[in-house]
């Protein structure tokens, strides 16, 4: 259990949002457009996470050293911003969970790689993030996870110390961020994770539903 915390901090895809379908969808049209067959929704969730990069690598098995890849990375997101609402939607247990945070009076923020061009259309189109301390971007910082700039910024945007923070995410560098942050940190194991092996991250707390958060954090 945490002890004094006034602000939670959340990655936003695969730990707020499943954004896998559209971000799937996105990439298998290229496919598609190309004469390729089109892939399972679950060849490309577990990479959902990684944005351009985890898409490009299942469908193509491209890298970003690649010599293509910065005309397909292009494609992709042109794509994936033509629909990113179209079957994206908050986690079951995400409302909940943000309405007995602010019943407890506690302060939260997000914390994502995505870039503003995505992040900020995204929010104003889901209303339950209004109210949210702070939202920091892939793009707002110069540097992105796992670099703890962002996490600075939210924090400082929020008026928190670390000792008094915690930060949710479902990929290895949420974990790394919020350490070098000195944050206490809470692997989500019910979103994308990647490759990763959610045991070896090393992140304080696990929990494998968004309401398993709220124990955590005490009465």
């Amino acid at each position: 259990m945490f002890h004094g915390v006034r602000c939670v901090l959340f990655d936003l895809d695969g730990t707020l949002i499943d954004s896998a379908p559209d971000l799937g969808l996105a990439a298998d049209e290229m496919r598609l457009s190309r004469g390729l067959p089109s892939l399972p929704l679950e060849a490309y969730r577990s990479m959902a996470g990684s944005g351009a990069r985890g898409m490009l690598s299942v469908a193509f098995g491209l890298t970003p050293e690649d010599e293509r890849y910065a005309t397909l990375r292009e494609e992709f997101l042109n794509n994936y911003e033509r629909r990113m609402m179209h079957c994206t939607g908050v986690f079951s247990g995400v409302e909940e969970l943000l309405d007995a945070l602010r019943s407890r009076g506690l302060t939260w923020g997000i914390v994502t790689n995505k870039a503003q061009r995505f992040t900020q259309p995204l929010m104003a189109a889901m209303p339950l993030f209004a109210d949210a301390a702070a939202i920091i971007s892939g793009d707002t910082t110069p540097h992105a996870k796992p670099h703890p700039a962002p996490l600075w910024e939210a924090m400082r945007r929020a008026n928190v110390q670390p000792e008094h923070c915690v930060y949710v995410g479902d990929d290895e560098r949420d974990v790394r961020a919020g350490k070098a942050a000195g944050i206490s940190t809470i692997a989500a194991s019910y979103g994308y994770l990647g490759l990763g092996d959610v045991a070896s991250w090393q992140a304080d707390a696990v929990i494998s539903q968004p309401g398993e958060l709220l124990s955590l954090l005490g009465p």
